[in-house]
């Protein structure tokens, strides 16, 4: 049976490495699931969650927040190269809650001032928090 090896890497080094059964992403064009054998294929990600099938008993789960970034996939190899990226149990749910409150007041300011770069970016850190705050509640 084939298994597929599942790396995560951000500039800070290998955040996740496991082998799994498949892996689900959210990429530029929709949702994405890989299984063993996969055609070669690099894709775009987007801010989302990251679910790896991990090969155990049970099939254990493991989600991610990915901040964006690229997803190859090859020779039952998947590499996901990201900004940034937490698993669920590393999220600090506090610090996401924050993150959301402070970028809906800046959407708040950025809308009043009419400065859409500045709405765009605030909506951006928005997207990020939500994403964080969603994958925190799949802890294991």
């Amino acid at each position: 049976m084939a298994v597929l090896n599942v790396n995560v890497i951000t500039p800070e080094g290998i955040i996740f490495q496991h082998h799994a059964k498949e892996v689900h992403a959210e990429s530029t064009d929709g949702g994405i699931t890989i299984m063993p054998n996969h055609t070669p294929i690099i894709v775009p990600l987007i801010i989302g969650e990251l679910t790896v099938t991990r090969m155990t008993e049970d099939l254990q789960q493991n989600h991610i927040a990915v901040n964006g970034g690229i997803m190859e996939v090859r020779d039952n190899e998947i590499n996901i190269i990201a900004n940034t990226a937490e698993r669920a149990k590393d999220i600090d749910i506090d610090r996401a809650e924050n993150a959301k409150r402070e970028a809906e007041q800046k959407m708040l300011e950025a809308r009043n001032a009419k400065n859409n770069m500045e709405f765009q970016r605030a909506k951006v850190s928005l997207t990020k928090a939500l994403n964080r705050i969603g994958v925190s509640r799949k802890r294991l």
